[in-house]
């Protein structure tokens, strides 16, 4: 029994002088994580409580940028029209990028080619895009006037009624091909023996899907809800080349009005405030998601099989 047991701290102890020298290697990563993501949070921070248009002598005026930004019922608007565009997105993007990602990780042939058209959407840039869908769904000389089509003539930017539905179509189709390459990468690592055994006790291909691949996708899942929530908290190029943020604010997003705020207002008190809000927003829902993973979140999703 003692043997036994010294054997265990023996290599316990191994286990740490190993370690210990490695724990430097992370030294480096940690510097420029401090340097550019926990410093400019701090010093946004400390601007958010004073007075600073950008170009003269910053003043310290305690909480009056955050009573005038909490008291500024375009904020609540923007929060609003950011929570709508995110929730949106989210119905749109989540289920077609699960699908088109089961779909493009066949082995038919044609499924290459297929996968190559879905993912070039992914290669343009935000502002191309806006540039794109700003030029196409223009009501003079867009596809609708070109095509002849009543149903297109449409004032698509400019109706109020239509403009955050067209966002988050123009958002969808930009960003799927993305989360489509997650989940392809995340089915693609799936056990060809658990479809096997699946086929063997007589399920179809869509009770496959329900019993073996949602639960085997479940922390790609988690992962891609995260990066497309968080993301949304992020739509300001496209936004602000497509609509500017309106028609009035109708699209006016907490990124985009944050800008506003700082840069056509010159008050960086004010911004500096925003930008904490958008960062608070997005650590929570990020720490919410990840907490539908459960304890074992980190762990690998072919565990077990």
């Amino acid at each position: 029994m003692s043997t036994s047991v010294d054997r265990k701290r023996t290599a316990v102890r191994a286990r740490q002088r190993t370690a210990g020298p490695s724990g430097w290697f992370a030294v480096p990563a940690l510097l420029l994580f401090g340097a550019f993501a926990l410093l400019p949070i701090f010093g946004v921070v400390a601007l958010s409580f004073t007075s600073w248009n950008g170009l003269g002598a910053i003043t310290f005026d305690g909480t009056a940028s955050w009573q005038k930004v909490l008291a500024d019922p375009v904020t609540l608007n923007a929060i609003v029209v950011t929570g709508k565009i995110m929730l949106f997105s989210f119905i749109v993007q989540a289920p077609i990028s699960l699908l088109l990602g089961v779909f493009t990780a066949g082995v038919q042939k044609y499924r290459a080619l297929l996968a190559v058209l879905y993912f070039v959407p992914l290669l343009l840039s935000s502002a191309a895009v806006a540039i794109a869908f700003k030029a196409l769904l223009d009501p003079n000389f867009g596809i609708g006037p070109v095509s002849g089509i009543a149903a297109l003539r449409q004032d698509w930017l400019g109706n109020s009624d239509l403009v955050l539905f067209v966002v988050v179509f123009v958002i969808a189709w930009q960003f799927v091909p993305f989360h489509t390459l997650i989940y392809q990468g995340g089915v693609k690592q799936i056990p060809r023996s658990l479809f096997e055994a699946a086929e063997i006790d007589g399920a179809s291909r869509v009770q496959q899907f329900f019993a073996v691949t949602l639960p085997q996708l479940k922390y790609t899942i988690i992962t891609s809800s995260t990066l497309m929530v968080v993301g949304s908290l992020t739509y300001f190029d496209l936004i602000f080349v497509l609509t500017a943020g309106g028609p009035g604010y109708e699209t006016r997003l907490l990124p985009l009005h944050m800008y506003i705020t700082g840069f056509r207002a010159n008050d960086m008190g004010a911004a500096s405030a925003l930008g904490v809000i958008l960062v608070v927003i997005g650590l929570a829902l990020a720490l919410l998601l990840q907490r539908f993973g459960g304890r074992d979140r980190s762990a690998s999703q072919l565990e077990g099989a």
